[in-house]
């Protein structure tokens, strides 16, 4: 095992090697030597910005034109305002030419300080070669063509050197009349707001500048804006890059020597404060960083990040360490499940690595760091539930032996059998069908037997009184009790049921009302008990009506994963979940950890966690011995959902220091802490899932109603969210392929009916974390409609959902699909998320198809009692559990 262990280190290592090694491919570009005629400046730095300020000092200007003036004779400035009046001075000390910008637009006052100001300067510094008066004023439709024309015609009138106005290419072309205002053409050509590919994209310079020289013969063509980002969003064709962007421009400063071109590539220093205008792209189109380093070099081979080896012994060693302390508790498993996790674990480190060099290179804003930082806790959880789900997935596939697997015993000769106590609690049930739950515990192959049924808040006599006359000819085995206030539902139900227990009753069995019981159910199971350390013993909850319409089938079918996998792996660290059916627990650990917990709307599971705080041993037989009902409706089948989900929460906040590692005031394994926090997380996952959805909607509404504002989460943080659903996927096909047997259709069906309670689960949870009770739940009263609209009602808000994240997904890729590839993820990923919402509105009319094509049928041949009270926790059999 040593050995194999060392090779999946060594194949891992070689695999996170080559990954990195086909991420930084260098290429080979011809070198350019010499000095850049002009450049595009801001001196705005970190933490500053035109938007007001705080600005750049002359000191911080002095030591950016310092630098400059090692590569550059000219900078273009694009303001006289906000302290960039002193360029001009100060570029003297470095014998470099300005060209003064004065930036025109709706904004009159400032306008004219600008055409003031820039006048002056121009006058009195013999280092400024040309003016350039507004920058995309037209483009951006701030001034008409007449407004813009006075302005230039204003300072033409006052100065000595060239004028003219910066547009991109297509706006000179089509405002000819521009030209005769201007002493020279101020073109902005820049490719990648064409979406031009970066093998293409000088030659579309020179292509765009020949076709202005034919257009305008008699006036010089100055490039005032050339260049490409180093980062920021696709769009077509174009991809940011250092290495694209270094590319660009050593191929363009070549070819612009050899032409002769009078050009300003743009931008000297990474400006972030433009995110809040251009896009995330606008922080990265200087050719230093904000820092003021250099980001390529004009000479050699170009790579993207020159640094991954580091990054790779990084994601090697952090793989390494995750794997080795994997290998240390991993000896039970068989080689394809070391190898199958240890992978895991190592894209994990990969993802860390890659995802903490993207956070340190990016400029954030603090919006961007509040989004920034929403996705890095999302992406955590994402990365701990593939962690648990995973090691979910290999235990179950590749364990070598089970340790605790039990199985239901054949007890041969004379023994003791202890007494046992079975409880059914019932609240306005069929009296037919608890009367059939009766008769089959009372078939029970058991000698020393009691039955207890306890009905409570039942205000129908027709409905309890013949359950009473029932039991009243079987006293001497059955008792029955009628709780008319019981406020504490099921749990104070069991109790009083406790109290009413004969005194030599040593086991406390529970069944639900609607349960049907093999006959061998207590002598199979109860010898467990024969081991002092036992608390309780389960059995799985199962149904018998899987036949009764296609809605019921794959709802048995989705239950059947947990009671088949998650119970059977949590079972071998006896961490199991009890539950309020086909349960055994011995009477004394129930007492002495206090009886059912009357607070708690999970009692059972709840129960469970106690005795096993107080150090009781649990044992799960994973076979069915009881067969009950499931939700007769999609309602149904969400609201008991929601009632196991708010519980949980409920036990979390009460139970929540038990749980942590370092807590010894309980019994609590370690490994039954682990099973019980990623047990539920899950769920947890799903109350994020519902955030997400509604912020995505949000950002969705952005991105289409303020495009300058809202700019596409990164590709690194959606592409995890569509790559763990795959996952997901095919981890539930593969494990219940393994281990539920069932064919593929109904595995499919399964996945989509646990698929459709994601929206519930995630509310339930939601609602669990900031309320103290369980929310009032009304069902949509809808038997006078069709079923198609009834199946709707039932999925009201999750078909809401799916219409907007459907809607928004369509929109983002009409609107920007043909220009930018990353909205082709952030569709993806909407749709994705719009994935639950459409198993849910699938599931509610599939639960209407027989009610459309068949007539409604009863399996006791008489409707059931309407549900005494809206809201109550124990409104149908299937919702008591």
């Amino acid at each position: 095992m040593r050995l194999q262990n060392f090779g999946i280190l060594a194949l891992l290592a070689v695999a996170t090697t080559a990954f990195w090694v086909a991420f930084n491919q260098p290429r080979e570009e011809a070198g350019w030597n010499g000095r850049i005629t002009g450049i595009s400046y801001s001196p705005y730095r970190a933490g500053q910005s035109p938007n007001g300020g705080p600005h750049p000092t002359p000191e911080q200007i002095d030591e950016d034109l310092r630098i400059l003036s090692d590569k550059v004779d000219r900078v273009r400035v694009y303001t006289t305002q906000d302290g960039q009046n002193v360029v001009p001075g100060l570029a003297q000390k470095y014998d470099m030419t300005v060209t003064l910008g004065a930036w025109v637009d709706n904004r009159k006052e400032r306008s004219e300080r600008e055409v003031r100001d820039v006048i002056r300067l121009a006058r009195t510094n013999r280092n400024v070669d040309r003016v350039i008066v507004g920058n995309e004023a037209l483009l951006r439709a701030e001034l008409t063509v007449p407004e813009l024309v006075q302005y230039i015609r204003r300072v033409r009138d006052q100065v000595q050197v060239p004028v003219s106005t910066a547009e991109t290419w297509d706006v000179w072309l089509a405002n000819p009349q521009l030209a005769q205002a201007v002493d020279f053409i101020a073109v902005q050509i820049l490719p990648y707001w064409d979406g031009t590919e970066i093998n293409q994209a000088v030659e579309s310079v020179f292509s765009r500048y020949q076709q202005l020289r034919r257009t305008f013969p008699d006036k010089k063509i100055v490039l005032s804006e050339v260049g490409w980002p180093s980062d920021g969003r696709m769009r077509l064709d174009s991809v940011p890059s250092r290495v694209n962007q270094a590319s660009f421009v050593r191929q363009f400063l070549a070819r612009a020597d050899d032409w002769g071109l009078d050009y300003y590539v743009i931008e000297a220093f990474d400006q972030p404060w433009k995110h809040s205008t251009e896009g995330g792209v606008g922080a990265y189109w200087g050719i230093w960083n904000v820092d003021r380093t250099p980001k390529f070099a004009y000479q050699g081979l170009l790579q993207e990040r020159p640094n991954w080896p580091i990054l790779a012994g990084l994601s090697v060693a952090l793989g390494a360490l995750f794997t080795l302390i994997f290998f240390r508790r991993a000896s039970y498993l068989r080689f394809p499940g070391r190898l199958v996790f240890a992978s895991i674990l190592q894209t994990l480190a990969v993802g860390t690595v890659w995802v903490g060099y993207v956070t340190a290179t990016k400029y954030l804003t603090v919006t961007a760091m509040v989004v920034w930082g929403v996705l890095l806790l999302a992406m955590v959880l994402l990365a701990v539930i593939l962690l648990a789900e995973g090691r979910e997935m290999i235990d179950a596939l590749w364990s070598r032996t089970m340790r605790r697997g039990f199985r239901p015993l054949k007890v041969e000769g004379e023994r003791h059998w202890p007494k046992v106590s079975i409880h059914v609690p019932i609240y306005n049930e069929p009296p037919q069908m608890v009367m059939q739950t009766i008769d089959s515990l009372l078939r029970l192959d058991y000698p020393a037997l009691e039955i207890i049924v306890v009905d409570n808040n039942t205000k129908d006599e027709d409905v309890w009184r013949p359950v009473e006359a029932y039991c009243a000819d079987k006293t001497d085995r059955v008792k029955f009790l009628h709780i008319p206030h019981c406020p504490g539902f099921k749990a104070q139900a069991l109790n009083i049921a406790l109290a009413h227990t004969a005194a030599d009753a040593e086991v406390i069995g529970v069944v639900d009302s609607d349960y049907l019981v093999q006959a061998d159910w207590l002598k199979s199971l109860v010898p467990y008990f024969d081991s002092d350390k036992v608390g309780f013993v389960q059995a799985p909850q199962d149904h018998r009506d899987a036949h009764v319409s296609p809605f019921k089938r794959m709802i048995n079918w989705e239950y059947a994963g947990f009671f088949n996998i998650g119970m059977v792996q949590r079972n071998e660290d006896n961490a199991i979940i009890q539950h309020g059916t086909m349960t055994l627990i011995r009477r004394s650990a129930l007492v002495a950890t206090g009886q059912w917990g009357e607070w708690c709307i999970v009692e059972d599971a709840e129960l469970g966690m106690r005795l096993l705080e107080a150090g009781w041993e649990s044992v799960y037989v994973n076979h069915s011995f009881g067969h009950g009902l499931s939700p007769d409706s999609f309602s149904g089948f969400k609201r008991q959902r929601f009632r196991w989900a708010y519980g949980a929460v409920q036990i979390l906040k009460r139970h929540w220091r038990a749980l942590l590692p370092w807590d010894k005031s309980t019994s609590l394994t370690g490994a039954q802490r682990y099973h019980f926090v990623m047990g539920w997380l899950p769920w947890f996952a799903d109350a994020l899932s519902v955030v997400l959805a509604v912020l995505g909607l949000v950002w969705t509404a952005g991105l289409l109603a303020f495009p300058t504002y809202f700019d596409f989460p990164l590709s690194i943080f959606l592409a995890p969210t569509i790559a763990v659903f795959a996952f997901k996927l095919v981890r539930f096909f593969w494990l219940y392929s393994a281990k539920v047997k069932c064919d593929t259709a109904d595995c499919l069906r399964a996945g989509v009916a646990g698929l459709a309670l994601t929206y519930t689960i995630g509310y339930a949870m939601l609602a669990g974390l900031f309320t103290k009770k369980l929310p009032f739940h009304r069902t949509p009263k809808m038997e006078d409609k069709a079923a198609l609209v009834q199946a709707l009602a039932m999925a009201r808000t999750e078909a809401i959902m799916l219409v907007l994240l459907v809607a928004g997904g369509l929109a983002i890729g009409l609107r920007f699909g043909t220009l930018d590839r990353e909205a082709w993820v952030w569709s993806a990923t909407l749709f994705v998320q719009a994935t639950p919402y459409a198993a849910a509105v699938y599931t509610a009319v599939r639960d209407a198809l027989p009610k459309i094509v068949l007539p409604k049928l009863s399996l006791f041949g008489l409707r059931k009692p309407a549900i005494g009270r809206e809201g109550d926790p124990a409104s149908s059999p299937a919702d008591a559990r």
